[in-house]
């Protein structure tokens, strides 16, 4: 093999393991705890397989968790309704999409208890718009989450 061909060779492997990088580095940069857009919750994201979920962690309103007991009751399934709003996965089935999108997801809404289809898409480090809509995102609405600390 030539000198040429071979350094060809080493900076297509270095780009590749570059765009892996940085990949993995945009998926990630999504985890962490995010305040909704009402400002009454804190939503831990968390990517598991290659699955974004996210759990209610608990409330600005209650900082030290001094109130476990609030719970699912709008939820539409009685008996559901006695479970704990902590902890709750209310974001599951999110898939990377690239360009800081991610799509397919669900959205469960405990003030109302509705389930709603979902996009997510990440603005900055700081910043992501959750967009919930039944049928098409044409009927819907997005809310601006913002970092926990950085409100």
């Amino acid at each position: 093999m030539s000198l040429f061909r071979l350094a060809v060779a080493v900076a297509c492997f270095a780009c590749l393991v570059l765009a892996a990088n940085t990949l993995a580095q945009d998926e990630s940069s999504i985890e962490g705890v995010w305040v909704n857009g009402d400002g009454d919750g804190w939503i831990e994201l968390e990517i598991v397989g290659s699955e974004l979920i996210g759990r209610i962690l608990g409330s600005p309103a209650d900082p030290f968790n001094r109130n476990p007991s609030r719970l699912d009751n709008q939820n539409p399934q009685e008996s559901l309704r006695d479970r704990p709003l902590r902890g709750l996965t209310i974001l599951s089935g999110f898939r990377n999409e690239g360009d800081g999108r991610w799509g397919g997801g669900r959205v469960y809404d405990p003030n109302s208890g509705n389930t709603y289809k979902g996009t997510i898409t990440v603005v900055d480090d700081v910043t992501l718009k959750l967009r919930g809509f039944i049928g098409i995102s044409l009927f819907g609405r997005t809310e601006v989450w913002v970092r926990r600390g950085e409100n």
